[in-house]
């Protein structure tokens, strides 16, 4: 039977069960919905048995669907890793690269210029700023901020970039406000802090001997934007951890100044999370190594 089935059917069968949708299989697959479409109802028929099913709102697949997904997958992986691995011989970087990350200019240009070196590279690109577990699946690679620990999982981190951060405010806000010594004070001085990202509010401090302390703050300004956060701060509307890179120019001009506690705020790290592999594909490591060499 194996010589009545295409290899194409197969992977956007793959695709259409991790995302349970053709259109978003369609989108990764960079091919017209209508071409994925196709290959599953020709998978169906020589299979003689249906795989999903399709209802005006949603789309679960059925036993059978299920039973061939988690027979398929192990092989399918053996494949890829064997083709990626002859593919490291090669000095050529190739094949379809998927990435999950911010929506950041900086970052976006660094994934252009890679694309530019290395046209052979087939990028698929979605982003948010706070992925959630179960996005995970269907990418090559991830790239999130964090402070502090990262949390527990099967994918390798390795460090793009990291920002040491301060708390800053602005001259008005200080002279009008109860200015903190302590980052308990935190906890009665108007804040600005992330929605979801990085944990949403508790604000990380790392103290001299290295250990890192959690602090609970107040804010009716929660945004998940650096920028934005920035702006808040420099409108008054709340005290702010921000990487001083960003903020020179406002520090220099003093429309934002840094407020000195008794601990310092955690770093801005930015990872890239990778799948645990015995060999790495060369897409991937390149891309990392290209990441980090990016001018600060």
């Amino acid at each position: 039977m194996i010589n009545q089935i295409e290899p194409q059917w197969l992977k956007s069968f793959h695709c259409v069960y991790e995302n349970n949708s053709f259109k978003r299989a369609a989108e990764f697959m960079n091919l017209p919905t209508s071409n994925v479409s196709r290959h599953i109802a020709l998978l169906e028929e020589k299979l003689n048995t249906r795989l999903f099913e399709r209802t005006t709102r949603r789309m679960t697949p059925t036993g059978a669907g299920e039973q061939l997904y988690s027979s398929t997958l192990p092989l399918l992986a053996e494949l890829n890793n064997a083709l990626e691995e002859v593919t490291r011989h090669s000095h050529k970087v190739m094949g379809q690269l998927r990435v999950l990350m911010p929506d950041i200019p900086a970052l976006a240009q660094a994934v252009v210029s890679f694309c530019i070196q290395h046209p052979s590279i087939s990028l698929c690109c979605d982003t948010s700023l706070s992925p959630k577990e179960d996005l995970l699946d269907g990418f090559d690679l991830i790239l999130s901020f964090h402070r502090g620990k990262i949390p527990d999982s099967n994918w390798v981190a390795r460090e793009i970039r990291r920002w040491p951060s301060a708390v800053m405010a602005s001259p008005k806000l200080i002279q009008t406000c109860v200015l903190p010594y302590k980052i308990t004070d935190l906890s009665h001085v108007p804040c600005i802090t992330s929605l979801t990202a990085l944990n949403g509010s508790p604000w990380i401090f790392k103290t001299s001997k290295g250990e890192l302390i959690m602090q609970k703050v107040q804010s009716s300004f929660k945004v998940n934007s650096g920028s934005f956060a920035r702006s808040g701060a420099l409108a008054g509307l709340g005290f702010a951890i921000l990487p001083i890179e960003s903020c020179i120019d406002e520090i220099n001009a003093g429309s934002l100044e840094i407020v000195e506690l008794e601990d310092k705020p955690e770093d801005l790290v930015l990872y890239a999370f990778y799948a645990s592999r015995k060999h790495l594909a060369k897409k991937i490591s390149m891309f990392v190594e290209h990441l980090q060499r990016q001018p600060t």
